[in-house]
Formats: C-alpha cells, sequence, structure tokens
C-alpha cells in the first residue's frame, strides 16, 4: 500500500510528532511539497504532505491559522509538516488549534530532520510500494494464465475475484451471463446486463464504471443476492469492431495498482479464449461446409467422419435445417427463377425502424449476420453442438430439434418482426427472412434443406420474417397466392366475365362462385342465388362462351375457382 501519515510518523529517522489530527494518520501520501507561500493551494492536487517553516506566514494570528487550514483542507491536502527550530522555536498554539478544529493532520518536524529527508522516505515508499505492486501483478499474471489453462475462463474468473477481493462475471456476445465467481455474485451481475448492451454498443476495446464505492457486503453480507452497492468495471473484449464478450468486474472500492494488472491480464486472456484465430475460423468453417455438402448429398457417414467430433451428437439426433438471407436477396432469387428482374417499384417490404435500434446495434445492420452470432451465443451457453455455414448471401444452420439455438433463432425473427411492425415502407434491404424445417434425421438433410427453402419462399410472400415448414399445412394455401403475378393471371382470366356483369346483362361472376363452390350442384347453387336451376345453366354456358373455356374440364375448374379466391382475397 502507498505510504501514509502514520508509517511517517513511524519512520525512526525523521523522528515527526502529531500536534494535531491524529486521528487521521492512515491518510495515504501521494507526494511531498515544500512552499512557503501564502496561499500555495494554485499549485496543489491533493494528496500531498507540505512542508512549511512559516516564512511567510504569521502563525500566531488565529484568525489567519483558520483561513490557511481551511484552504489547504479544501484542497485535499494529506497532512501539514511545521518545521520547529527555524522560525518557531515550537508549533505556534494558533496553528495548532486551526489543524485540531479542522481535522488537519499536523506533525512538528525538528531541525535535525531536513525537508529533502522526507521528500525521499515517500519517494521510496512509494517506489517500494510500485515494486511490490508490479511484483504481484505478476505474479498474478501467472496465477490467472495458470487458471486459464486448466480451468478455463471459470477458473480464470475463480484466480480474478481472490486477487481482487471482489467478484468478476463473463458476458457473451449476446450480453448473457456466461460464468461467475464466486457462485454468489450471478443475481448481482444479472442486475447490470443493460449496462453490459450499452458498453457493447460502443466501439471495443471500451469500458465503464457502474455504481459506486459503497463497502461490500461479501458473500455472506447479504444473503448472498448482492444488495450492498458495489463499483463494478465492465471492459468488452475481443478485437473486431464488436465486442465479441465482456468481462465485469466488482469490489468494494477502486482498484489499486496490483488490481489493475491483475484485471488487465484477466481482459488479455479472456480476449485469446473467446476470440478465435481468423485463421482457425476459416477452417472451422470450410469444415462446416464440406460436412453440409456430404449431408445435402445423402452421405451421413462421409459427413460424420470428416467432423469428428466437432459437432458432437449433432449428426446423430434430431435436428432442424434454417436458411436465413436478406429479404432483398430471397426476393432477387424468386424473381431470377421467375424470369422477371425489373425491381418491384412498391419495395414490398418495411425497413426495421427505430423500434429495431437494439436489433440493429447488435447486427450493425446486418440482420443475417446478427442471426449468426445470436444461434452461436446460444450455442455456447447451453453447451449444443451447431453448424453454421454463410453460403453467399444465405445462411445455413444445423441446430438440435427443441434446442436453444432453435429457441433463439426465434426469438431473434420474433424481435425484428416487432422491430418492422408500424414502420414506414422504404425498401427491404434490411430485412430478414428465415425459413425452418421440420425435425429430420441425418439420411434426410436434402429433405430437410428443402423443405427450409420452402418455408424460405413461404416467410417472403407473406412478408413474414420467421416462418416453420411444419406450419405450411396448417391453414389455406390460398395466402400463398397472395404474389402480383397470380394476382394478375386472375384479374385477366376473370375480366371478359366482370366487363359483362358490369353491363348489366347478369350476374356471371356470382354465378360461378355459387356453381363451382356447390360442386356443379344445379339445384343447390341455384338455391343459394335464388333463381331457377335454367337460369344458371343458362349463365354456365355464357361463362363457357365467353371464356372459350369448357366447364367440365377439371383443370378449368381449378384455375376459375382459384381465380376467384384469389380476387375475393385481394378484395
Amino acid at each position: 500500500m502507498p505510504p501514509t501519515l502514520a508509517s511517517l510518523v513511524h519512520h525512526s529517522a525523521l523522528k515527526l510528532t502529531v500536534r494535531a489530527g491524529g486521528e487521521r494518520l492512515d491518510t495515504p501520501v501521494r507526494w511531498v511539497h515544500a512552499s512557503e507561500l501564502t496561499d500555495p493551494v494554485p499549485y496543489m492536487e491533493g494528496g500531498e504532505l507540505l512542508l512549511i517553516t512559516a516564512l511567510k506566514l504569521d502563525a500566531e494570528d488565529a484568525e489567519a491559522m483558520r483561513r490557511y487550514v481551511k484552504r489547504l483542507v479544501g484542497a485535499g491536502v494529506a497532512g501539514l509538516g511545521f518545521a520547529v527550530g527555524v522560525h518557531y522555536e515550537e508549533t505556534p498554539k494558533a496553528l495548532v488549534d486551526a489543524a485540531e478544529g479542522e481535522g488537519l493532520p499536523l506533525l512538528e518536524v525538528p531541525r535535525r530532520t531536513p525537508f529533502l529527508a522526507i521528500s525521499k522516505a515517500v519517494s521510496a515508499a512509494i517506489a517500494a510500494d510500485q515494486y511490490r505492486a508490479v511484483t504481484a501483478g505478476f505474479a498474478a499474471q501467472r496465477e490467472l494464465t495458470k487458471q486459464a489453462l486448466s480451468d478455463g475462463p471459470e477458473g480464470l474468473l475463480t484466480a480474478l475475484a481472490s486477487q481482487v477481493d471482489g467478484w468478476a462475471a463473463l458476458y457473451d456476445a449476446s450480453g448473457a451471463v456466461v460464468a461467475t465467481a464466486p457462485e454468489w455474485a450471478g443475481r448481482r451481475a444479472a442486475r447490470i446486463t443493460a449496462d453490459v448492451e450499452r458498453l457493447r454498443e460502443r466501439a471495443a476495446p471500451a469500458s465503464s464504471v457502474v455504481g459506486g464505492g459503497g463497502a461490500g457486503d461479501g458473500e455472506g453480507g447479504d444473503g448472498g443476492d448482492g444488495s450492498g452497492e458495489d463499483r463494478v468495471e465492465l471492459h468488452s473484449l475481443g478485437t473486431g469492431r464488436r465486442a465479441r464478450a465482456a468481462l465485469a468486474v466488482g469490489t468494494a472500492a477502486a482498484l489499486g495498482t496490483a488490481e489493475r494488472y491483475a484485471v488487465h491480464s484477466a481482459i488479455a486472456l479472456l480476449t485469446l479464449t473467446t476470440e478465435r484465430s481468423r485463421s482457425l475460423y476459416a477452417a472451422e468453417q470450410r469444415i462446416g461446409a464440406a460436412v453440409l455438402r456430404m449431408l445435402l448429398a445423402g452421405q451421413p457417414d462421409h459427413a460424420r467422419g470428416v467432423a469428428g467430433d466437432l459437432y458432437g451428437g449433432l449428426l446423430d439426433a434430431p435436428y432442424r435445417m434454417i436458411l436465413a438471407e436478406a429479404a432483398s436477396a430471397s426476393a432477387g432469387r424468386a424473381r431470377a427463377r421467375a424470369g422477371d428482374t425489373d425491381t418491384d417499384p412498391d419495395g414490398g417490404g418495411a425497413a426495421v425502424s427505430a423500434e429495431a435500434a437494439a436489433v440493429l446495434a447488435e447486427a450493425g445492420g446486418d440482420l443475417v449476420g446478427g442471426l449468426g452470432e445470436v444461434v452461436e451465443s446460444a450455442a455456447a451457453r447451453s453447451g449444443e453442438a451447431v453448424l453454421v455455414v454463410p453460403d453467399g448471401e444465405r445462411l445455413v444452420v444445423l441446430a438440435a430439434d427443441r434446442g436453444a439455438v432453435v429457441a433463439a433463432c426465434a426469438q431473434y425473427a420474433e424481435a425484428v418482426g416487432g422491430a418492422r411492425s408500424g414502420s414506414e415502407q422504404t425498401g427491404d434491404e434490411d430485412e430478414l427472412v428465415v425459413g425452418i424445417s421440420a425435425p429430420a434425421g441425418p439420411i434426410a438433410a436434402g429433405a430437410a434443406y428443402k423443405q427450409a427453402e420452402q418455408a424460405l419462399s413461404v416467410a417472403r410472400r407473406r412478408g413474414r420474417v420467421l416462418v416453420e415448414h411444419e406450419d405450411l399445412a396448417a391453414g389455406s394455401v390460398v395466402p400463398l397466392l397472395a404474389d402480383d403475378a397470380v394476382r394478375a393471371f386472375a384479374d385477366g382470366l376473370l375480366r371478359p366475365l366482370y366487363e359483362h356483369d358490369a353491363t348489366g346483362r347478369g350476374d356471371l361472376v356470382a354465378s360461378l362462385r355459387a356453381w363451382l363452390s356447390r360442386h356443379g350442384q344445379w339445384d343447390a347453387a341455384a338455391a343459394d342465388l335464388g333463381v331457377h336451376r335454367h337460369t344458371l345453366r343458362y349463365r354456365m354456358r355464357r361463362v363457357e362462351e365467353i371464356l372459350g373455356r369448357s366447364l367440365d374440364d377439371p383443370d378449368v375448374r381449378m384455375e376459375l375457382w382459384l381465380a376467384l379466391k384469389t380476387t375475393a382475397s385481394a378484395e
């Protein structure tokens, strides 16, 4: 610890005597300064031991001494040293009374003790303290490294909490608590997740301080729920533009030099453990892409052989195939399949508004990339294996059925969908569409991929963020026809009938709808219309004549029925 007034008083070579403020001798001394100015305050920083001989002071003037001492206390001076035997044979009573009144430690310096000796003593003590701090810092670094290598991040946090006499917590890329030390710090760490999220919105590296410096409550101070207020330092971890994790360190007071060394060492070690090298990450992605290609090619055994233990039991258990891409890419792919390269003039999507600020802050505007980070974070927290393969503008994810990854994907899509609602339609460049297959086994990867593509297509057509293939069988097929090309076909097919009805020469459209809904039963359809069955027969002949198509053809009846349903839904 740094030198204190008490350590100077107990220094045998200095022979200092306490004349006032004896109850505050534990005050640390940052430096020693000698000044004979009547007002040295402008040249003080606080924490100094001020040495004087009262060359220019009337030390026997009680009022002058009260003003002088009061200004020193206001400047944060640690103590006052008064040399006797120079201008005064003993410390003046006015100065002693003023120091006692303000609670300022007053030390009497004998004539045989030069001010330089006091300065050297303080300087040597500060240097020794710094050396001890550096030595302790190196020892802490060795211990933290040892724990990180043997027990991973959890062991490192335990060692760090011991070094700083407090607690430590590690957060993942999503801001969720991954590990804490000691165990009782879990609830305390969970309370500052909002502060962690704000930290992660800043460019890395970043740090902040939360809370005050009140006395810590320790493990037994509050039953373990951490009701006392700690001083918590937050540090981002990672080398990229966005933090991949965050470290929280809670202590009862500000960190000392040795503790600061320990925290910086922990930051470096945790960065190494949480930030994989680019070459390793690229290699894993190439393996993942190869495994996915083998699965889609119907070669699950070869896929297992290549994957080894990288994906655990993921390839043997029921899994879901997840496909995600930007709506603009998805729409472009659909237009390419349809042979239409024109851009939809209406945009067809809603840009994520201010309500999505949190989501866009996490993803940096790249919602597909943000989804990849979310599922990887969920897998890391839950211990699940996950296969994530970027495929051009598309993201392919293989995740355990009913696992944390699938749930995290659904929650992310819900957040994006909630942000999308109510926003103005200004284009779909920031949109996200996700398709999820039904549960599948290792020999059905190709079918699962096709199901995910189908769900992705439906999500795009329906303007939804996420669609599961299992949901496609529920409801009606009519919403799937909500496409401009289908509507154009329906309008073109039925236009002659609408034009006929507009002249007032009959109600062919309503008659055709009633007849088709009754499966061609004349009496039932005529009753629905309130006309004679012969009238209905005449109208159906007119429909055939106007359209040039036979209602005996089941394909014609199907096309007319779907056209009627499509136009009805548009209305």
